[in-house]
């Protein structure tokens, strides 16, 4: 029989979530570079047009539902947001809920992004996995249960207006304080990941992580989720992860970076230091395939679903509370 999956409450995974020594599950995940046979629009990259691009701050975006959350993808570019966006669309719509592009967060004349809308369940479940990443992007879906009820929002936006390791000082544009400002409590999930860029480049993600955490309103969460654990060495056996390592090594690698989420509750912080959450994360795996012209392409497979199941815990149990 098949497993029901059509409340959003339930889960048979080991909680996992606070930074503390956990055990999480087995991941597998490189992420999927660009390339690929699908091509974007003429002069449309990341879902925006060249005088967007040229100037981030025409950027026009429209939150029109303000009061169901927002889940914020949120990490420099090529770190994995589309594809965690994809497995967990995938993940849900198996078990019966509907993930869709809410069409009114972008200008009705925007044709790329009508595009993305009408092709994006065939886009997350392609096996071309640069078809998804070129395509999807810049966009707000929606996640609702088989009722109709709406239970978050999740954004998906290029990655270097959010951090750019060649201009690590430079302001946010204009749609991401929109996005900031909005009444809607948001939940921020930074992407870490192990060996990712040098010392300086790190250390100035932290700074920039610290800059949206004075930004942050008291109800927003946080969960940092690390990336492509399978490249660490603290996957113990298939589905156990040893999460004390985990943190220990995004601390070594990213020096205070939970900083500026220290628990200051003089009762509570005995047993939770930290107001954020750490799980991790694997998409499944890229391998390259040749098509009949000659041409290589990466192909995509999914991973197992503990990955997506715990992040959607994890991102349920902030959603309630």
């Amino acid at each position: 029989m098949a497993k029901k999956f059509d409340d959003p409450n339930v889960t048979n995974v080991s909680q996992v979530g606070e930074i503390t020594p956990e055990v999480g599950p087995e991941v597998i995940i490189p992420d999927a570079p660009a390339g690929g046979d699908s091509e974007p629009e003429p002069e449309t990259v990341h879902g925006l047009n060249t005088t967007e691009l040229n100037d981030p701050n025409s950027i026009v975006v429209t939150i029109a539902d303000q009061n169901a959350p927002i889940i914020v993808l949120f990490g420099p570019t090529e770190c994995g947001k589309t594809m965690t966006l994809i497995r967990l669309t995938r993940f849900l719509q198996k078990y019966g809920f509907k993930v869709s592009p809410i069409k009114s967060f972008r200008p009705a004349q925007d044709i790329h992004y009508a595009k993305m809308c009408s092709e994006y369940n065939a886009l997350v479940n392609s096996n071309n996995a640069a078809e998804g990443t070129q395509m999807i992007s810049f966009m707000l879906v929606e996640v609702l249960t088989k009722d109709g009820r709406r239970i978050c929002q999740i954004l998906e936006a290029p990655g270097e207006y959010y951090f750019n390791p060649a201009k690590p000082q430079q302001q946010f544009p204009a749609y991401v304080n929109t996005i900031i400002s909005s009444n809607n409590r948001k939940i921020w999930l930074y992407m870490v990941e192990p060996d990712w860029k040098d010392a300086q480049d790190r250390s100035n993600y932290v700074g920039r992580l610290r800059q949206l955490k004075t930004m942050m309103k008291p109800q927003d969460k946080a969960i940092f989720l690390y990336n492509k654990v399978d490249k660490s060495n603290f996957v113990i056996s298939p589905g156990v992860v040893n999460m004390a390592g985990v943190k220990n090594d995004i601390a070594n690698m990213y020096p205070g970076i939970f900083t500026p989420f220290t628990n200051q509750n003089p009762i509570t912080k005995w047993f939770k230091p930290y107001n954020c959450d750490l799980i991790p994360f694997s998409n499944g795996f890229f391998t390259e395939a040749t098509n009949a012209t000659g041409q290589t392409y990466l192909t995509y497979q999914q991973g197992p679903d503990e990955y997506p199941q715990i992040l959607w815990k994890t991102l349920m149990k902030k959603i309630r509370g």
